[in-house]
């Protein structure tokens, strides 16, 4: 039996990404449901899937998710998180300890034609100001989590629309 206080070591999932990518989403970290699944953004409320579907004309959110990240790549949209592993209990970004970020330095040979950087909420926000020095248009969005209600996806969609 675990005690309920302890961290879990965790990894990250892999980037979705290729030389096609001009518009690259950061989250902070996976939650549970998304580690679970092996998939991004995989909690059923998280409004993302929603969100792109609207910014992309392409309903990413009703495929599988095997369809869905070709297509995503397609529209020049990549996926990956801030933090590569780290402990945590939980989901929230709050309970994340001993935080260990993923590894950028290939990102521009990677995705060459990489323009913005769309940081999914305040926690991957925090690492706007690095991929600005490198040149990249950087924004800080509202996070498409569940748990960052004071928004409605309506609103969260309106904002969103910058990164086009």
């Amino acid at each position: 039996m675990t005690n309920k206080q302890e961290t879990t070591a965790l990894a990250g999932l892999a980037p979705v990404i290729d030389a096609r990518t001009r518009i690259l989403i950061l989250g902070s970290f996976p939650g549970a449901a998304s580690l679970a699944a092996q998939q991004y953004y995989a909690h059923p409320r998280n409004a993302l899937w929603p969100i792109l579907s609207a910014l992309t004309g392409d309903d990413l959110a009703g495929l599988p998710y095997g369809e869905r990240l070709p297509r995503l790549l397609a529209h020049g949209f990549g996926l990956w998180d801030v933090l590569g592993a780290c402990e945590r209990q939980g989901s929230l970004d709050s309970a994340i300890r001993k935080p260990a970020a993923n590894d950028f330095a290939r990102l521009r040979e990677l995705c060459p034609l990489l323009e913005t950087v769309g940081f999914n909420g305040q926690t991957s926000g925090k690492f706007a100001p690095g991929f600005a020095a490198q040149g990249y248009r950087a924004v800080v969005l509202p996070s498409t989590s569940p748990a960052h209600a004071s928004l409605t996806l309506a609103q969260k969609l309106e904002r969103w629309k910058v990164l086009l």
